[in-house]
């Protein structure tokens, strides 16, 4: 019999079907089973891998992509790290605007792999000609043969997660999940997965995080955006100062509230509990569901499936950094221990 090497053929081979994992330590005081879907397991170590890769092949099969077109897009970071991996294996130029709020990190990773970055401020309205919106629209209108992305007002966003997401957790929990939970900024992944588990069995809860200083929440309860309601926060991919059409509201039954500051502390308590070095949207996350938690949303027989989104290398220089957290006053509360200290031997 002949031997074959067995070898995917591109890095796009290895998106989605990401773990899920039981989560034993970090939750154990509260009533229920909780498992982390682990999105950083995707090659690009974010759960954006699966839009990028999705809404570019459905633009290939319109049509509407050649290889040498150009990708523009707005992004916290993720999206914009995936559209680069993706725009180099299919052969298109990338142009990223990019959130000021982002990460070092993420910004100097998304100039190595070959895209070019515009970094625009983060707290400017949406129709400031300086933010990242108005930029990317500027840069699709002057740039030949380009296609915007436009992640959060694409319903391709949706469907990429009702095909991959949604059915992947279907399967691993053989239906017997009762809550669902993710973090909300252009709403894609919460909706999507949401849509497909629901129409498996409806009485699914769906919970969304969003940050103090964004709008989905109130908007969700009360169909109104309250602009007084905007204010600068930390956290990159979570909340929002507008309402993407990417987000299904009605496939959403609540929305939880967190702080920059307590998810910064459970994204390293997560690290210290489970092994898991995931981002400040996974620490929103687990904050959030230990607030639903401690309001008695979950019972003891409650599987509760938690969407955790990218990896911690991607915050080296923010919540993983002992300097940046101090800077933030996020080491001045009382009952938070004190940053671990480096013994350096001369």
């Amino acid at each position: 019999m002949k031997q074959e090497i067995r070898a995917h053929n591109s890095v796009l081979d290895l998106i989605g079907d990401t773990p899920l994992i039981k989560l034993n330590r970090i939750l154990a005081k509260y009533p229920g089973n909780y498992y982390a879907k682990i999105e950083a397991f995707n090659p690009g170590h974010s759960t954006k891998d699966r839009i990028a890769l999705y809404i570019i092949e459905q633009a290939e099969k319109k049509g509407i992509l050649k290889p040498g077109d150009t990708i523009i897009e707005t992004t916290s970071g993720n999206t914009g790290f995936s559209l680069a991996m993706v725009s180099i294996i299919k052969g298109y130029d990338c142009i990223l605007a990019v959130s000021s709020k982002s990460s070092a990190d993420k910004i100097e990773t998304l100039k190595n792999m070959g895209a070019k970055v515009y970094v625009c401020p983060a707290n400017v309205s949406t129709d400031d000609p300086r933010s990242y919106y108005q930029v990317a629209k500027r840069l699709h209108e002057e740039t030949p043969n380009s296609i915007y992305i436009n992640q959060y007002f694409n319903e391709l966003n949706i469907e990429a997660h009702y095909k991959t997401t949604g059915p992947e957790i279907w399967n691993q929990t053989n239906g017997l999940l009762t809550h669902f939970v993710a973090c909300c900024g252009t709403g894609g992944t919460i909706s999507g997965t949401s849509r497909y588990l629901k129409e498996q069995n409806k009485d699914i809860s769906v919970l969304g995080i969003d940050a103090y200083g964004s709008v989905l929440k109130k908007y969700h309860e009360t169909g109104q955006l309250d602009k007084k309601e905007i204010y600068p926060y930390r956290i990159e991919g979570l909340g929002k100062n507008l309402i993407p059409s990417a987000t299904d509201f009605d496939s959403i039954d609540h929305f939880e509230k967190v702080t920059d500051e307590d998810s910064a502390h459970t994204a390293r308590e997560l690290a210290k509990t489970e092994g898991l070095f995931l981002g400040y949207t996974s620490g929103a996350a687990i904050q959030g569901v230990k607030q639903l938690a401690k309001q008695g949303v979950f019972a003891k027989d409650s599987n509760v499936v938690i969407l955790l989104p990218d990896h911690g290398s991607k915050y080296l220089s923010k919540i993983y950094s002992d300097q940046w957290m101090e800077d933030q006053g996020f080491f001045d509360t009382e009952q938070i221990e004190n940053p671990q200290k480096v013994e350096v031997i001369r």
